[in-house]
């Protein structure tokens, strides 16, 4: 298999999707979906705002993607966010059938891709997106830590 081009442009956009999470007061993870080059959604956490559990980075990009296609899948489409997937999200993006999956930082308490629970080795998963972790991971790490002093101090 062919490694694709890593994207820093959608990395950047989903960067500062999290920037304006974080400004909102939400958790600061950015996410961006992109088809054919181009960007289709781009969300960041809405948790707190919406009053919603669910309304994650990625839930809200998928499902804005998905309007965008008028289909619940997303073949051929590619996932940019600046945390690993927790088991929900990882979850969604399987269901999407997402194409490939770049995340930036590692999440070692609540990932669910690398750490965890790691949703896409499990049997039952009925698709495995292409994942690659590390894009971008020193700026989203350095923001999500300097996010969490700000709420202990």
């Amino acid at each position: 298999m062919k490694t694709p081009t890593l994207n820093s442009t959608f990395m950047d956009l989903a960067l500062e999707e999290a920037r304006v999470a974080e400004m909102r007061g939400e958790v600061p993870i950015g996410c961006v979906v992109v088809k054919d080059g181009s960007v289709l959604s781009s969300a960041g956490n809405r948790t707190l705002e919406m009053n919603d559990p669910t309304a994650h980075a990625e839930v809200l990009a998928i499902r804005e993607a998905g309007k965008q296609l008028s289909s619940q899948r997303l073949e051929g489409c590619d996932l940019y966010v600046t945390l690993e997937p927790c088991p929900m999200c990882a979850a969604a993006i399987s269901f999407a059938r997402i194409r490939r999956l770049y995340y930036g930082a590692g999440d070692a308490k609540g990932g669910g891709v690398d750490h965890g629970v790691r949703f896409y080795s499990s049997p039952t998963c009925h698709h495995t997106p292409d994942v690659y972790s590390g894009l971008a991971e020193t700026d989203s790490a350095a923001m999500l830590k300097t996010f969490f002093q700000g709420k202990r101090d």
